[in-house]
């Protein structure tokens, strides 16, 4: 019994071995989909209503498959899948700030669990490959979505605590707006159309530009870094 499971369990593990890079690729494309079609289509009705939330399972789907390896970061994914829904759900009866903070944590751990898993994998030892500078993507994206949850909290909490969004309603809940804004703040490319006015707002727009220009110099520093320790390992063998 003991060797069925020890034998199990070396195949599981290198079975997410196999599907740990190639998951990033899916998750690159399902990311990018998501983020740069699905929610602007929804944003001016072009999409059913379904749509977003079938992106969003493929999105958990992927992560999942990213994250498997690591049983923490499983879980705590597993973990904001049911807080996220819940959280909806029970606003839509009972709205109210424990709600809204319920439903934004959720989404927030999930981010934070894959990024993590993401940043081992891109920046840990070994060769750069493309499945590695496509985690790194991913993970650039991850840090707009991330401050794009924050953002959409604090417009739902605080009155007019950004200026120049659309009026409520206008995007079908896409909240495409504010994801336009949190990538503009993240590449500093912004128009300043939108403008955040609340304090909390303006610290986290100033925190994302800072992290928009630190990550790609760091992640060209790590790469360049990597690759040298590879070229010398390949000499030396």
């Amino acid at each position: 019994m003991a060797k069925t499971f020890s034998s199990l369990y070396h195949r599981i593990t290198k079975w997410q071995e196999r599907t740990r890079e190639p998951g990033l690729t899916a998750l690159l494309v399902i990311e990018g989909t998501l983020l740069f079609i699905a929610t602007p289509l929804a944003g001016i009705g072009w999409l059913p209503e379904f749509a977003l939330p079938a992106m969003f399972i493929l999105f958990v789907l992927a992560t999942l498959l990213v994250t498997s390896r690591s049983r923490v970061a499983a879980a705590l994914v597993l973990v904001s899948v049911v807080l996220s829904p819940v959280g909806i759900m029970v606003h839509a009866d009972y709205p109210s700030v424990l709600t809204e903070w319920l439903s934004a944590g959720g989404r927030l751990l999930a981010i934070g669990a894959l990024s993590a898993v993401i940043a081992k994998a891109v920046f840990g030892p070994g060769r750069v490959t493309g499945h590695r500078v496509q985690g790194a993507i991913v993970l650039y994206m991850n840090f707009a979505l991330f401050f794009f949850i924050l953002y959409q909290l604090i417009h739902v909490l605080v009155a007019n605590a950004f200026a120049g969004l659309p009026q409520v309603g206008s995007e079908h809940g896409s909240g495409a707006a504010l994801l336009y804004f949190s990538f503009g703040t993240l590449t500093t490319s912004s128009a300043g159309d939108i403008t955040p006015v609340f304090p909390i707002a303006r610290n986290l727009a100033n925190l994302e530009a800072m992290i928009g220009q630190l990550f790609p110099a760091t992640l060209l520093a790590r790469i360049v870094t990597l690759e040298i320790a590879h070229r010398g390992q390949a000499k030396g063998g």
